[in-house]
């Protein structure tokens, strides 16, 4: 953690030393990380990352781990060539950071990644997982567009916005107790407000004890009683995809 005078509000956690099984492809203006399943199914998952970019190892892996599971999987890079967040970073410049980097307006690199998906490999569904920042890109389209069959929002929601709860199709938001960037109360209205708007399936789902992170950002090795909530929430993630994919 950072001092007590500029806590970090996402700590990069456990990077993993991690090659990955797929390879990079160039989706039209963007670069992109794609990993395909061993028998085509014609359903395809977009990643979205977190603040530390399309190229971290974790990502990567998450992206292996779906499409060990039947989707071809990809990894855009929604930053389009700008920097990641690096984690020696002042947290104090995060702000000015961010204004450059919007959750929501990823709608054109999301337009440039569906095309691909669909001429290039075949997807007849799609389905979106978002990290943090990816987080949040993920409850914008799903309560934006039709184009995805099921979205799965890891630690992230769109703050301080009333049109964001009439979801298009399914989504499983997950959250940490102890998350340092959403707190139980934004859980808390986010629960509510998706209760009176909502008119299709959703689940949110808080893992006790918790941080900001830790599905894929930790390794499961570290802290041995965290593992069984981590691989419960990968679980919970791939059910999700299987039964609205």
């Amino acid at each position: 953690m950072a001092n007590e005078a500029q806590p970090r509000p996402c700590d990069i956690g456990h990077r993993m030393e991690y090659g990955g099984q797929g390879h990079q492809v160039q989706v039209e203006h963007i670069g992109a990380y794609v990993s395909r399943p061993l028998a085509d199914s014609g359903r395809a998952v977009v990643i979205i990352q977190d603040i530390f970019g399309w190229q971290l190892p974790n990502t990567r892996y998450m992206a292996d781990m779906i499409a060990a599971n039947g989707y071809t999987t990809i990894v855009p890079d929604f930053f389009v060539g700008q920097e990641p967040w690096h984690p020696t970073g002042d947290w104090s410049t995060f702000p000015k950071w961010l204004e450059t980097r919007d959750a929501r307006k990823v709608d054109k690199e999301m337009d440039a990644v569906l095309r691909y998906l669909k001429l290039q490999c075949g997807a007849q569904r799609v389905g979106l997982v978002g990290f943090c920042w990816g987080g949040v890109a993920v409850h914008h389209l799903m309560a934006t567009r039709p184009d995805f069959r099921a979205g799965v929002s890891v630690y992230g929601l769109v703050k301080d916005a009333e049109d964001v709860y009439s979801l298009k199709n399914p989504t499983l938001f997950i959250f940490a107790e102890n998350d340092a960037v959403i707190s139980l109360e934004q859980v808390s209205l986010l629960t509510r407000k998706l209760k009176e708007h909502c008119k299709v399936d959703y689940q949110i789902k808080t893992f006790s004890g918790q941080t900001h992170g830790f599905v894929h950002r930790k390794r499961e090795d570290v802290v041995p009683a965290d593992k069984p909530y981590i691989e419960e929430a990968r679980r919970n993630l791939i059910e999700w995809l299987d039964k609205h994919l």
